[in-house]
């Protein structure tokens, strides 16, 4: 109702509501449409007459999904009215966050800002370094994921904003989706808020960030703790080192709180669930108490240094781990046995003192550093060690007797066995070594593949399968070699050459090494091997579930312990360094999936999306149908209307619709590869916030 003056004009106020949430009291003020933000909010302040500090309120408005935080900004400018009903609530709230190790703190989170803000902080507050590497997941339930998922979302989020859902202070309330019987995580429930297990961090407005409670079987103090002495310096280490060390869990009740999809589809649609790094959790309906997690969402680690790392790599390892036991991302058995020998060799190391870091360390890292640069500043000047002296434009050539074979359906796989030589991004075949002068048999051109490991070391079988661009899509062919040397070497060249690259390239020698480790640590050394009457370990704890229908649990603690006689010698940190290099070297490593459907076509396919290329895949078998290098991506962005993405290639336009899941969380992960890719070699770099939010905000 306008209001009208002594003099009798009307002044063009009206009375504008707002709930003060802290309070549960509501006022109504008198106001203009030209009264700033800032304004307004003092004007409140003053209206409710309480000494309190109000200094971490904001203004909310809930019908329009939106906080209105630019105190400058007019009524007017912001679109208030009078029917709008806002609310004076604090810009920080309480979150229950479950890390990749499944443990849970319960930090207090800025609601107000963007969420890859927030994940700054937080990951500042949890010690991990490179927070662009990390976001936020809304908890799903594990029903959901055998669905289409986005209306699921859409459902909660519309039930969370229901008014009966309000807290005692006045923030919505639910409860979270996806616990058992009110339990979040597999670590006791013990905790100040909440049903939340303990080693939980709390962060408050006074005093210290930590809180664990003192019934906790990992608590590592003795005795009774005053509340003065739960602020010490040595309770923060406590801290710390539960995150860098986490306490081991059995697989059984881990999977309770474990997504474990059975296939692509549903790993597509576990990715419904990232947040929108680009807006705040509360426009996200995230309320107050939620339960979210906090996980490595780009598969691409800089700089992972020992001396400063020690809760990140311990962190990126659990996520591995689960990931593997989980069988989220798949792999042979040989490499399981590895896996679960490294773990082994962790938990063993975990109990025992470990080199100091601070110092022996920081010279290995040092010299490292100064010895990568110099090597660096060599090639740069010389060109790479595999050219020949005095050559700098020598293409290194490989020469070895190769069986080949082009699978076709409705036919038995036979190999043929020829004279093969790989040249440039070019393998050429002869039927014998004698005739390699004349015509060959055929010339492949790799460039571009997709190349997949076929190895069984138990059988001595090194082969490698690959995926070549062709003009009628992806052509699948397996080459198989004699030696595992041979197969280093040209798996290491098919690995250049997908990514456009040649065998003189500095990287290759190196390529070489990391697959010759990576299976040195797969072969059994008996002569050291601990006899297993000598431990008690459950081999349900080491193996994923599918390889118990093929071996026995007795037999595989055996294997276990024999696998981990290349391993024993490790340190803590040098065995999840192994771990975590390990799982990078999988063939399903780094990619993300996503249901789509290309333009102008009826059937459904899988999108993977990795730090390096995009792949259309086969939706029922992950075959590489078609591969993108972000090398030749020259634009990308998403048609918002009809909710499409437009890839802009040299090789011209990719488009296509995301199914189940909005196209932006697929925007977003090429985005944020990109920005990844642009990080220098500076290790003091500072973080790119502006940079990141322009590559993966889109133009919504």
């Amino acid at each position: 109702m306008a209001f009208v003056a002594d003099t009798g004009y009307v002044d063009g106020s009206w009375e504008l509501t707002i709930t003060v949430t802290d309070l549960q009291v509501e006022k109504r003020l008198r106001v203009k449409g030209d009264l700033h933000i800032g304004g307004l909010m003092l004007k409140l302040v003053e209206e409710l007459d309480i000494a309190l500090d109000w200094s971490d309120h904001a203004l909310w408005w809930p019908d329009r999904n939106m906080w209105l935080t630019r105190t400058k900004s007019t009524l007017d400018q912001y679109g208030v009215q009078a029917d709008a009903k806002l609310q004076f609530t604090p810009m920080h709230k309480n979150l229950r966050i479950q890390l990749p190790d499944l443990q849970v703190l319960e930090m207090r989170v800025d609601f107000s800002v963007r969420v890859f803000k927030a994940i700054v902080y937080l990951c500042k507050e949890l010690g991990i370094r490179h927070p662009e590497e990390l976001s936020i997941m809304r908890k799903v339930d594990k029903d959901d994921i055998k669905r289409v998922v986005k209306e699921a979302v859409k459902k909660k989020k519309k039930g969370d904003s229901d008014p009966a859902n309000l807290s005692v202070n006045g923030t919505h309330h639910h409860n979270s989706s996806g616990s058992l019987d009110g339990k979040l995580s597999p670590f006791p429930n013990r905790s100040p808020i909440g049903p939340s297990p303990s080693n939980t961090l709390v962060r408050s407005s006074t005093g210290s960030p930590y809180n664990l409670s003192m019934n906790s079987p990992y608590n590592t103090f003795n005795g009774t703790l005053s509340p003065g002495s739960m602020y010490s310096l040595s309770f923060e280490g406590s801290m710390e080192s539960s995150l860098a060390n986490s306490p081991p869990v059995p697989a059984k009740e881990a999977f309770q709180y474990l997504y474990r999809p059975k296939n692509f589809v549903e790993r597509a649609r576990i990715n419904c669930a990232w947040l929108d790094s680009s807006r705040s959790m509360m426009e996200q309906g995230i309320k107050e108490n939620d339960y979210i997690m906090l996980k490595f969402k780009f598969y691409c680690f800089y700089d992972l240094n020992p001396k400063y790392d020690a809760i990140r790599i311990n962190q990126i390892y659990e996520q591995a781990k689960w990931a593997l036991m989980a069988e989220e991302i798949d792999c042979t058995e040989e490499e399981m046995m590895m896996f679960a020998a490294l773990q082994f060799q962790i938990q063993l190391q975990s109990g025992l003192p470990q080199p100091d870091l601070d110092h022996s360390t920081m010279n290995h890292t040092e010299d490292d550093d100064i010895d990568a640069a110099l090597k660096d500043l060599q090639e740069s000047l010389e060109g790479s060690s595999v050219s020949s002296p005095g050559d700098i434009t020598h293409i290194p050539e490989l020469s070895d007797y190769v069986r080949f074979l082009k699978p076709k359906k409705l036919t038995l796989k036979s190999y043929k066995r020829y004279w093969a030589t790989f040249k440039d991004t070019h393998i050429t075949f002869y039927r014998t070594r004698d005739e390699n002068t004349g015509p060959p048999v055929m010339r492949i051109n790799v460039k571009g593949c997709e190349t997949q490991p076929d190895v069984n070391l138990t059988s001595k079988k090194y082969g490698i399968k690959l995926f070549v661009p062709g003009s009628e899509g992806m052509q699948e062919i397996y080459l198989r070699f004699e030696l595992e040397e041979q197969y280093c070497k040209w798996m290491a060249a098919c690995k250049l050459a997908s990514k456009g690259k040649t065998m003189a390239d500095s990287s290759y020698e190196g390529e070489v090494k990391t697959l010759q480790k990576f299976l040195s640590m797969q072969h059994l050394d008996v002569s050291r091997t601990i006899n297993p009457s000598d431990v008690t370990i459950q081999a349900d704890d080491f193996i994923a579930p599918r390889f118990f229908k093929k071996i026995k649990a007795k037999s595989l603690v055996q294997r276990i312990m024999d696998a981990h006689g290349n391993v024993q010698d490790l340190s803590l940190v040098d065995a999840k360094l192994a771990y975590i290099h390990a799982w990078q070297s999988l063939p399903e490593f780094g990619i993300t999936y996503f249901v789509i459907k290309m333009s102008n076509s009826k059937k459904e396919d899988l999108m993977g999306i990795a730090s390096n290329r995009i792949i259309r895949m086969d939706l029922s078998t992950g075959d590489s149908i078609k591969t993108w290098r972000y090398n030749t991506l020259q634009s990308w962005h998403v048609n918002w209307e009809v909710d499409n993405v437009i890839l802009d290639f040299e090789e011209g336009k990719v488009t296509f619709a995301s199914m189940g899941i909005p196209c932006k969380v697929i925007h977003e992960f090429i985005g944020g590869y990109i920005f990844l890719s642009m990080r220098s070699q500076e290790k003091n770099q500072s973080l790119n916030e502006e940079l990141f939010q322009k590559l993966t905000g889109g133009w919504s």
